[in-house]
C-alpha cells in the first residue's frame, strides 16, 4: 500500500509540473486529466476553455467526450442483455423491422453483436441531421436504406458511427424512451454524474470548453462556431460532455475493484473485455471487444476508447486488473501526441504497462512491398475521397480530400508519400494531426488490386 501511495504521489507531482509545459508545447488551448489509482483520484488541469475569453480550465470543466460515448451506449445495451430483454446474436430486424440498407441480404443478417463490435460491414460515416425532436433516431434509421455494404457482416472490423446510432434506436424501442432519457436514467444518475450534459442547453450551465480548429494548415487555432454535431448521432458521440473525473467514475465500473458496481454484473464487465474481432495492422489496438478497443502490451492488457468532436478530443485508458485508469480531455491543437505522453506515463508508473512507440518513418525509408501498383486507384466513402498514385520514380503517394460532414467540421486536405512498414500496411511520411497513421491495403481483387484501404475505417476502391 505504501508503495502504491508513493507511486500515486509521484504521478500527481509529475502531472502538476509537466501538464502546463506539455499543453504549451502541443499548442493545446486547454486540457483536463483525471487518474484512478485504486480508490484514489488524481486530477490536474491547464490552459483555457476558450481562446477568445481566456477563462482558465479547472477540474470542474466539462468537455465533449466524443466517441467514448459509444462505450456508454454499449454498457446500456449490455444491461438489457443481462435482463434478458436483448440478445447479442439477435438480428437488428427482429427489433427494428424497418431497418434497411442497400444490401437487403446484409440488412437481414446484421446482429446486435455486429453493431457493438463494428463488424456490420455497412458504411459507417453517415451523419444525417434528422432534427432535435425525440424521433431523430427513428428518422435516422429510415435514412439508411441506400447505405452501401462494404463487406459481409462479421468479415472484418470497420469503425461504424451509424451502427452505434442504430443501436441507440434499438435501445429506444426496447425501453420505450428516447435515448437521452435512457442514458440519464440508466447510467448518468445512478453513477452520480450530475455535471454530465447531453446537450448544449445543459452544457452552457456548466464550465464548458469550446473546441478550436484551424481554417488552413498554417492558420492559428480559433474557437469553433459550432459546438456540437447532430442529435441523431448522439449514441455514437455527438453530444455527451462531462468532467474528466466524471468519465473516470464511469471507467471504474470496468475496473476489477468495482467491476460493475450497481450497474453491471461482474461477469458482464468481463465479457465486454473479451476480444471479439482482431484489428488489421494499422498501429492501433490488437482487437475489439464489446465496445472496447484492446491493446496487448508488455505488462498486461489495456482497454480504452478515443473520442473526437468539433475541435475537441478525449482519451480513456484502463488497466482493469490493476485498478488503474486515465481520462484526458482537450479542446484543440496537437492533442494526440499530448494524449500519448500523458497516458503512457500514467499507465507505466501506476499499471506497470510498457509504452509502445508510435510508428514513425526512419531516416532510412523502408522499401515498398512488391508490385506497389496494386494499391493505386481511388478509394472513397461518404466523407472522403483518397487517391493513391505511383510516380515515375516508383514513389507512392496518398492524397485525401474530405467531403460532406468532415469538410464542414474543418478537416483539411492531406497529401503524403507512403513508405514500407509491415507487409501491405504502409506508413505516411507526413504526420496528420501529430501522428503517422498506418494505412493497410486489403482484400485483393481478381486483377491483383487491393479492394480496401483501411485506417480504422474500410474505404473501398471505386475506380474501374
Amino acid at each position: 500500500m505504501l508503495q502504491t501511495d508513493r507511486r500515486s504521489a509521484d504521478v500527481r507531482m509529475w502531472l502538476q509540473a509537466r501538464l502546463p509545459e506539455l499543453r504549451a508545447e502541443s499548442g493545446v488551448p486547454g486540457v483536463s486529466v483525471a487518474v484512478a489509482a485504486g480508490d484514489e483520484t488524481i486530477t490536474a488541469a491547464a490552459g483555457v476553455l476558450n481562446l477568445a475569453t481566456g477563462v482558465p480550465v479547472s477540474s470542474d470543466a466539462v468537455f465533449q467526450i466524443g466517441s467514448i460515448t459509444k462505450v456508454f451506449t454499449t454498457t446500456l445495451a449490455m444491461r438489457l442483455v443481462e435482463d434478458g430483454r436483448l440478445r447479442l446474436d439477435q438480428t437488428v430486424r427482429s427489433i427494428l423491422p424497418e431497418f434497411a440498407l442497400a444490401d437487403e441480404n446484409a440488412a437481414r443478417r446484421i446482429t446486435v453483436r455486429h453493431l457493438l463490435t463494428h463488424t456490420s460491414g455497412f458504411e459507417g460515416d453517415v451523419f444525417t441531421d434528422t432534427g432535435e425532436n425525440d424521433d431523430c433516431l427513428e428518422r435516422f434509421v429510415a435514412e439508411l436504406a441506400a447505405t452501401p455494404q462494404l463487406f459481409r457482416p462479421g468479415a472484418m472490423f470497420s469503425y461504424n458511427n451509424a451502427g452505434m446510432c442504430v443501436l441507440g434506436r434499438v435501445l429506444e424501442v426496447v425501453h420505450g424512451r428516447p435515448y437521452d432519457r435512457i442514458l440519464r436514467d440508466e447510467l448518468l444518475e445512478p453513477l452520480g454524474l450530475g455535471h454530465a450534459a447531453v446537450s448544449a442547453d445543459e452544457a452552457i450551465l456548466e464550465l464548458a470548453a469550446v473546441g478550436h480548429v484551424r481554417n488552413a494548415p498554417d492558420a492559428p487555432l480559433t474557437p469553433t462556431t459550432r459546438w456540437s454535431m447532430a442529435k441523431s448521432n448522439a449514441p455514437a458521440g455527438s453530444r455527451l460532455a462531462m468532467r474528466a473525473e466524471d468519465l473516470l467514475s464511469f471507467a471504474r465500473l470496468h475496473l476489477a475493484r468495482d467491476r460493475g458496481g450497481a450497474v453491471l454484473r461482474a461477469e458482464t464487465v468481463q465479457e465486454m473485455q473479451r476480444p471479439q474481432i482482431a484489428l488489421p495492422p494499422i498501429g492501433q489496438g490488437t482487437a475489439w471487444g464489446l465496445g472496447w478497443e484492446m491493446w496487448n502490451r508488455d505488462g498486461g492488457t489495456v482497454i480504452g476508447h478515443d473520442g473526437s468532436t468539433i475541435g475537441q478530443s478525449a482519451l480513456l485508458r484502463l488497466v482493469p486488473d490493476r485498478d488503474v485508469a486515465v481520462a484526458i480531455l482537450a479542446n484543440g491543437g496537437a492533442m494526440r501526441p499530448l494524449f500519448a505522453e500523458l497516458a503512457d506515463r500514467v499507465l507505466h508508473d501506476l499499471g506497470g504497462i510498457s509504452a509502445v512507440a508510435a510508428p514513425v518513418p526512419g531516416a532510412e525509408r523502408v522499401a515498398l512491398p512488391p508490385q506497389p501498383e496494386r494499391f493505386t486507384g481511388r478509394y472513397a466513402s461518404s466523407v472522403e475521397v483518397t487517391d493513391v498514385t505511383l510516380d515515375a520514380g516508383g514513389r507512392l503517394w496518398l492524397e485525401r480530400t474530405p467531403l460532406g460532414e468532415l469538410a464542414d467540421l474543418g478537416e483539411l486536405p492531406y497529401r503524403t508519400e507512403l513508405v514500407g512498414w509491415q507487409g501491405d500496411a504502409l506508413l505516411p511520411v507526413t504526420a496528420d494531426g501529430g501522428i503517422h497513421q498506418p494505412v493497410a491495403f486489403l482484400d485483393g481483387d481478381r486483377f491483383g488490386r487491393t479492394r480496401i484501404m483501411h485506417t480504422g475505417r474500410a474505404d473501398v476502391r471505386v475506380d474501374a
